[in-house]
């Protein structure tokens, strides 16, 4: 055998280069510097890596390799930590070496259930062509407008009720802000009595005890799906020993949701008051507000408010509300998966128990809320809990916001008892059925909560009415479908949607999505195989995302099996 001999020198000049160039990518000077002259004296902490990725975008456009190297030194994080956050994130263009950039504006047309019957697919055919190869067009899951339908963000911006004219229209515009009609501000709020209450609590006029046994008669029950009672969930975690800290979810992706943005949009400190009344009770220093990246006005305009309020306090020793940017994950609307991305890693769930109440956010005993649930904290208080019992409709308790969106003449919120049907929703608050439209079917709970017949236009809309059904009410997303739509349309549709949603943490959600998606869109299903997926996914899956997904199918071969014959 020969032996290469390395003669001495040339070993120490080896070692010598290993010091020189440490393993992994090295990082660019050029790309450094604009780091740090982008994040200033902001904070390296790692919790801040997706507000931090959310700067380098929003400067350049895209993140380059470079990019993503110079701030895993600055925040003092291995690459490949930064790189995962990086690609997990929708919203995150990642530029690899060698690639090029994508186009300086993109315009992403919603392609959610909603939008696709409003005729966004011809959008998506038509648009390329109009704005030409310097503007990017691609699809996007359900922006939170379905009301709107079809809609389109350009930028940040978007376009409701959009034709290929509005949307070129608003790229030669450019950016914009539109302040909501009624908008009530700061000053506004005060002026009629608003923040009021949390001074009685804060006072010692209303004690602890009072307020979350009067939550706990209202009945209130989570708001943004789950519908776990809000007056005990209060009791729970102020049992936990501290300090405690609050996350509050306004994430809102589910398809067909919007009633959180609406609300928001236009009374933002009755929902403020609320989370600022729940900390006192609960006895917290630090509020995260968790918000959707498509909600781009609304961070705009919590950010004034809030700016607002920490220059003239309305509570003394008010606690630290920190606003977190989402970037594009439905599965972030899943209380622990929200909790990692506040974080600044994927937004993967967690497994259970310890569960948030115990263990939440960096550790600590978290109180996590939707955003409507707190919304109603203050009219609750103030007028009692029995006042929100004595709304209600066939034997239900309380009141619902419905995000309604489809085959309606007026989609949009709508305040309704608890325990309305589909039927009287429709006739009642929505204006009927379009002209040449006829009820054929409808989703009670948004994409997860099932597709039902129109000859169960009676059932009673609430929680713990539609599960005999196969179904469930989650955030009271309702999408209304005709005669001139397919629930088989419908099903495809969503399953799409949560193979495209899923975090890929678990296989039977990973692999189940894209295996039924796949076998719904062949012209005949095979219903046996679709039973056996539906169950191992359901079964097996870590969260609600994987558990829930099969539910438009199951529904389908159920409700509307004469559409497969």
């Amino acid at each position: 055998m020969n032996h290469i001999v390395i003669p001495i020198a040339v070993q120490g000049a080896s070692k010598q280069r290993k010091r020189e160039a440490p393993k992994g990518r090295r990082v660019d000077p050029t790309a450094l510097a604009e780091v740090q002259t982008l994040l200033g004296s902001a904070s390296r902490q790692p919790d801040l890596l997706i507000e931090h990725l959310h700067k380098i975008q929003d400067r350049f456009g895209s993140l380059s390799a470079a990019h993503l190297a110079a701030l895993a030194q600055e925040m003092r994080l291995a690459q490949t930590e930064v790189y995962e956050v990086a690609t997990f994130y929708h919203h995150f263009d990642v530029v690899k070496e060698g690639e090029t950039a994508p186009a300086t504006l993109t315009v992403r047309v919603c392609d959610g259930l909603s939008c696709e019957m409003a005729g966004a697919r011809d959008l998506l055919d038509k648009l390329p062509s109009i704005l030409g190869k310097d503007i990017r067009v691609i699809p996007a899951p359900c922006v939170g407008r379905c009301e709107q339908a079809p809609v389109a963000v350009v930028g940040q911006n978007p376009v409701p009720h959009a034709s290929c004219e509005a949307i070129e229209a608003k790229v030669t515009a450019g950016e914009s802000q539109h302040v909501p009609e009624g908008f009530i501000d700061y000053a506004a709020y005060q002026s009629q009595g608003g923040y009021g209450l949390l001074k009685e609590c804060i006072s010692g006029t209303r004690d602890t005890e009072s307020v979350i046994k009067t939550m706990e008669d209202s009945g209130l029950r989570g708001l943004g799906g789950a519908g776990f009672p809000a007056g005990r969930k209060w009791r729970i975690v102020r049992a936990e020993k501290g300090p405690r800290l609050m996350a509050v979810n306004i994430d809102e992706g589910e398809p067909g949701t919007f009633k959180d943005r609406v609300y928001l949009e236009r009374d933002p400190h009755r929902f403020l008051e609320g989370m600022l009344i729940a900390a006192w009770a609960v006895d917290i220093q630090t509020v995260y507000v968790y918000l959707r990246d498509e909600y781009h006005g609304c961070r705009a305009m919590l950010e004034a408010e809030l700016e607002k309020m920490k220059a003239a306090p309305p509570m003394s020793n008010m606690p630290d509300i920190i606003l977190r940017r989402g970037a594009g994950a439905y599965i972030c609307g899943e209380e622990s998966a929200m909790i990692e991305s506040i974080e600044g890693k994927r937004g993967m769930p967690r497994l259970r128990p310890p569960y948030v109440a115990q263990v939440g956010l960096f550790g600590r005993p978290t109180l996590e809320h939707n955003f409507e649930t707190l919304y109603w904290v203050r009219e609750i208080l103030e007028k009692g809990g029995a006042w929100f019992t004595s709304h209600g409709k066939n034997g239900r308790k309380g009141l619902r916001s419905f995000s309604v969106s489809g085959r309606v003449r007026e989609p949009g919120v709508k305040l309704a008892p608890a325990g309305i049907t589909i039927q009287e929703l429709i006739d009642e608050y929505c204006g009927g059925m379009p002209d040449g439209h006829t009820l054929y079917g409808y989703l009670p709970g948004g994409a997860s909560g099932g597709i039902l017949p129109a000859r169960l236009n009676a059932i009673p809309l609430d929680f713990d009415t539609l599960q005999p059904y196969g179904c469930f009410i989650g955030s009271a997303a309702v999408i209304v479908l005709s005669d001139q739509d397919t629930a088989v349309g419908a099903a495809r549709n969503l399953m799409q949607f949560f193979k495209h949603e899923s975090c890929g943490q678990c296989t039977p959600c990973r692999v189940g999505t894209a295996k039924a998606s796949s076998l719904i869109e062949q012209p005949k299903w095979d219903v046996s195989l679709l039973a056996e997926l539906s169950t191992v996914m359901r079964d097996a899956s870590i969260c609600g995302l994987g558990q829930a997904a099969p539910n438009p199918i199951d529904c389908v071969v159920k409700y509307f099996p004469h559409e497969l014959a």
